[in-house]
């Protein structure tokens, strides 16, 4: 198996909304994207699947010593052989991965957060800087859409939080900010209960519309010159808001189970933006 096809059986594994994006960039790009995600896969699995703190860490510090390599030295492990090739196009920052790894790191030894401003540093890691890397390898006009990459990323972070709060909460993860918590007067033991309460309800509606939010922010700063190159990361972000919506109008049933947006939805969510893009791209020529 070549380090390439080690990254796309990585993507093919999982129903994430990055494959679905991925089928309309060219082949350059999506070897570049499928070995990013691959990445992000990595070594996000060593934390969620290692039950002992100090081992993730030693295996996270391997993948720091395996980043500074793929940029200065020689690579062992199939992502960074595949990563190798991308840099090689792409303009990716050696900061930026090294930035993700330590948003993994958070989660060893951060279980909670006090205010959304502690909780923001966490997303920017494990989200803003995914997104910084992505608009280099999608391409833009003139400056890079950063602060596009990092709302969006902010968004899309927070819509997971939503999603996965049970889940979270039975690993001993609190994400949803302390003084929130108090603000809405739900006790941490309701995040791991089957059924949710008008307490809960609210706080969830707090989240979602914040996520929200920063999904309208984001696009503000995403020149309209950009979107075509950049309909990838769209398309992304259209299949997450779509759930952010489902969840919202199924009054956040976050609780009592893990709502998804299906394979088929997705996919359709993928051509219709696809070829909405498209059309706006034509407009403006």
């Amino acid at each position: 198996m070549t380090p390439d096809e080690y990254c796309r059986e990585k993507t093919q594994q999982s129903s994430s909304s990055f494959y679905y994006s991925f089928l309309f960039l060219d082949d350059t790009q999506r070897q570049a994207m499928t070995a990013l995600y691959a990445f992000c896969r990595e070594v996000d699995d060593i934390v969620d699947e290692c039950s002992e703190p100090s081992i993730a860490a030693s295996k996270l510090s391997w993948w720091r010593e395996e980043v500074t390599n793929l940029f200065h030295g020689t690579t062992s492990h199939p992502v960074t052989i595949a990563l190798k090739t991308a840099i090689q196009n792409y303009p990716l920052k050696e900061t930026h991965f090294q930035e993700l790894i330590s948003g993994m790191e958070m989660d060893l030894y951060v279980s909670q957060y006090a205010s959304f401003n502690e909780l923001s540093l966490y997303c920017y890691r494990v989200a803003g800087v995914v997104g910084l890397l992505t608009i280099e390898i999608l391409g833009y006009k003139n400056s890079p859409p950063s602060d596009y990459a990092r709302n969006l990323g902010m968004s899309l972070q927070l819509i997971n939080i939503l999603r996965d709060v049970k889940e979270d909460a039975e690993r001993g993860r609190i994400y949803i900010p302390q003084d929130e918590l108090v603000q809405f007067g739900v006790e941490q033991s309701m995040l791991m209960q089957n059924n949710g309460n008008e307490k809960t309800q609210k706080l969830f509606e707090f989240q979602a519309n914040r996520a929200e939010e920063y999904y309208h922010k984001a696009f503000s700063f995403l020149d309209q010159a950009d979107r075509y190159q950049q309909r990838t990361g769209i398309i992304m972000a259209e299949i997450y808001f779509a759930l952010l919506k489902k969840i919202k109008a199924a009054h956040y049933p976050v609780l009592e189970k893990r709502l998804k947006v299906s394979k088929l939805k997705k996919l359709w969510i993928a051509w219709n933006t696809a070829r909405h893009e498209y059309k706006l791209m034509r407009k403006l020529k």
